[in-house]
């Protein structure tokens, strides 16, 4: 197929509104509040003040209560009530790692779940989110792409996630406290469950409210998208989202990389790094990062390492290199920690950043590439389901 052909995915975003019931303001776009709330009846003149009021209240405190926006007239407060609802995904579970690690399984609407982590470092927070349920990809050392894509989540899905994440750790600011600048939940990495670039708008405006200076506040170098290789949607990234990018590479030949990440089969690794020199410059980012898992025998020889530097001469570029977290029935192992530094050590000496990422969560299968919803897991009862979210009766 050309590299030109259209990207097309047998694949359903839920509307934002159903067919019946209030609209939820959470993942409208500035744009899309505005014309909600005009086509219920809030006169034109005032709609983007009440956008402004609004927004600050759902992205900047965390309010999710209508009648708790007090710079709004009690009569439009009920008016608001009965048309639209400020709604976030429901976590059904909450698992807490040794290391501090937390993943959330969130259910969204359909009674579909997602999985989010919650990585907590010296001096920031990182939360991954999902952007799918389930992921085409089938890339063979991934977890998360041995479960089938089930549709795309709405923007309202994707913020949701970074708002249950605010709830639990407490962070929404208190009204009227001075301001913190400390942060718990300082980074997003669109790392999670599925691949970004093919449910493109929905990250976009999700990322959108999360950049927005009048609510969440992150700056975009806080924000990083890892695609596996969509090539026609990475120069979109760069000119309508501007944030960090990362790249699913694991491979420093075709033929390597069409076995470990499919989509090299249709953007082979020539064309995705052509779209990748344009990118630092179109968005000012400072440099790519390349994501490489350490696979024994696959990918880990001096060869390897000595390739990937060629192939990346002339990008601003950091690689990550990621010891394979192992799963059951994963079809790989793990390199060997003296392959790994020796690795990491070519690339060091050829100029490039190498850290080793550590395993974050192993223990409650929170790590890169663990990912997977415990309904198409196990098929698991909704019993089984309620009574590890301690809500069994």
């Amino acid at each position: 197929m050309s590299a030109s052909a259209p990207i097309t995915q047998d694949v359903m975003t839920l509307p934002r509104k159903l067919p019946e019931g209030p609209i939820n303001l959470v993942g409208l776009t500035r744009d899309a509040m505005r014309d909600a709330l005009i086509a219920n009846g809030t006169p034109e003149k005032q709609a983007k003040m009440r956008v402004g009021q609004i927004w600050q209240w759902i992205y900047q405190w965390g309010v999710r209560d209508f009648d708790a926006m007090t710079n709004l007239a009690k009569a439009y407060r009920a008016e608001l009530a009965e048309k639209f609802v400020i709604e976030v995904p429901e976590v059904v579970t909450r698992k807490v790692s040794e290391d501090g690690t937390r993943k959330y399984l969130v259910r969204i609407a359909g009674g579909h779940e997602v999985e989010v982590v919650y990585i907590p470092e010296e001096g920031r927070g990182t939360l991954c989110v999902s952007s799918q349920v389930g992921c085409t990809l089938t890339c063979s050392f991934c977890h998360t792409g041995t479960q089938k894509l089930v549709r795309n989540l709405t923007a309202g899905e994707i913020i949701g996630q970074v708002m249950v994440a605010r709830d639990d750790l407490g962070e929404w600011p208190e009204i009227g406290a001075p301001k913190d600048e400390t942060r718990l939940l300082s980074n997003i990495v669109l790392m999670g469950m599925g691949e970004p670039l093919y449910n493109f708008e929905n990250v976009r405006d999700a990322m959108k409210i999360a950049m927005d200076a009048e609510g969440i506040q992150l700056s975009r170098r806080r924000i990083t998208l890892s695609t596996s290789g969509v090539v026609p949607e990475i120069h979109r990234t760069a000119a309508e989202i501007g944030c960090q990018l990362a790249v699913s590479f694991h491979a420093t030949t075709d033929e390597v990389r069409n076995k470990l990440v499919p989509i090299n089969k249709r953007w082979n690794i020539e064309a995705l790094l052509d779209a990748l020199k344009a990118y630092p410059k179109v968005s000012n980012s400072e440099r790519i990062t390349f994501e490489y898992v350490m696979l024994k025998d696959v990918n880990d020889s001096d060869e390897d390492a000595h390739r990937l530097v060629k192939l990346i001469e002339g990008i601003p570029a950091k690689i990550n290199l990621i010891p394979f977290n192992e799963w059951p029935g994963s079809p790989y192992e793990r390199s060997s920690n003296n392959r790994i530094r020796a690795f990491a050590d070519i690339i060091y000496k050829a100029g490039y950043a190498s850290p080793i990422r550590t395993p974050r969560g192993e223990d409650i299968m929170a790590a890169c590439g663990q990912l997977k919803s415990a309904t198409e897991r196990a098929r698991k009862s909704r019993k089984q389901i309620e009574a590890e979210a301690g809500m069994g009766g």
